[in-house]
């Protein structure tokens, strides 16, 4: 199983953070998976001290899968007054780190069910779309899963609480963002110019793009490219094109698209790029997989897949999601790799791009 489990590396990023304050340091990791040394940047400021370490071996986690851990969590989460305590927990996880760190949960909630966003649904939403049956599950905490208001209203909020826990000794979250996002977007870059003969990507899909802040960060890094962010959720994309009006104009506007990330409907070979941020963890292995192929369809020769998703999960971070994510296990028993390789891409690679996050790439062969 192609699975991190950095333990190693986020002990050694635990002490370095406790050695040196976050703020002006660049820390070098050399990542390893299978037998492949990986340099990873993260920019965390301080002097100009370089910290090299080893990531750990990639293998399946211990609590994922037919094991007696994860059949006990399997019993706790089946049992309701349980899974009702976890999934709040999970959610109250979330709510507190942000206010911990200053992000206005309330606050932007409010504005964004206060506003006038709902005008954006009629010209976003494909009323004939069939969502798959896995779609309509219960996630992130909201017994509506995704198809509803108030979890549009509430995504970017979790967002950056989540980019936030991931860099927790970071001073802001723009600060978290230039590791988490800077080092995403700084891998596909790399790849792409070492792996590809194409001069520069010119279209971009963003598949699972939510409300819409991976595809105004690959807007904002490839600012001469045409950007296409698509969800299932036409409340997500409602507050997407809404939050996207109210920024300044782009040279290339954004733009956004209802459908299935495993039958897009889009032409075959019109993109550079496709890329799902966050997106596969909610998937079961079957829609992984579909979500690879379409993705393997929908590019040029040259073309790169970029998969940015969870790496390892402590045991109890992992009971408290695994509430919220109905198919989490299903993800860290799917071998990503193989999958893209099955897929036909060929130079694939895992590199784990902040202390909690890996992201996985593969080239659609000339």
């Amino acid at each position: 199983m192609a699975l991190f489990t950095p333990t190693t590396s986020h002990s050694k990023l635990s002490s370095l953070q406790q050695h040196y304050p976050f703020w002006t340091k660049t820390i070098t990791i050399i990542s390893r998976p299978r037998r492949t040394y990986v340099p990873i940047t993260f920019s965390l400021v301080s002097n100009t001290q370089v910290a090299t370490f080893e990531e750990g071996q990639l293998d399946r986690p211990k609590w994922a899968g037919e094991t007696p851990l994860s059949r006990f969590v399997g019993k706790i989460i089946s049992f309701k007054p349980f899974y009702s305590i976890l999934k709040f927990g999970a959610r109250q996880v979330l709510i507190s780190t942000a206010e911990k760190s200053n992000i206005p949960w309330r606050d932007m909630t409010k504005e964004i069910l206060e506003s006038d966003v709902y005008k954006e649904m009629e010209s976003i939403q494909n009323p004939s779309l069939v969502y798959p049956d896995y779609y309509l599950n219960p996630f992130h905490a909201y017994d509506e899963g995704n198809l509803s208001w108030l979890a549009a209203a509430e995504a970017e909020a979790a967002t950056m609480s989540m980019v936030k826990r991931a860099i927790p000794n970071a001073s802001s979250v723009d600060e978290a963002n230039q590791v988490v996002r800077g080092n995403w977007l700084q891998a596909i870059d790399q790849h792409y110019q070492m792996h590809s003969a194409n001069s520069m990507i010119k279209d971009i899909l963003d598949i699972g793009c939510s409300v819409g802040v991976s595809t105004r960060f690959l807007a904002s890094k490839f600012p001469s490219a045409k950007v296409t962010g698509l969800d299932l959720s036409p409340y997500f994309l409602a507050v997407a094109q809404f939050k996207e009006k109210e920024t300044a104009s782009r040279k290339n506007p954004i733009s956004w698209i209802h459908a299935n990330g495993e039958d897009t409907g889009l032409p075959s070979n019109s993109f550079d790029l496709v890329s799902l941020a966050y997106v596969i963890h909610e998937c079961p292995t079957r829609a992984i997989v579909g979500l690879v192929k379409e993705g393997f369809r929908l590019l040029r020769p040259g073309g790169i897949l970029a998969l940015t998703d969870n790496s390892e999960l402590s045991p109890v971070l992992f009971t408290l999601m695994k509430s919220t994510e109905p198919f989490l296990d299903e993800y860290y028993l799917t071998d990503i790799e193989e999958t893209m390789r099955q897929a036909g891409f060929v130079n694939i690679k895992t590199t784990l791009t902040d202390p909690r996050h890996r992201t996985v790439m593969g080239i659609v062969p000339y």
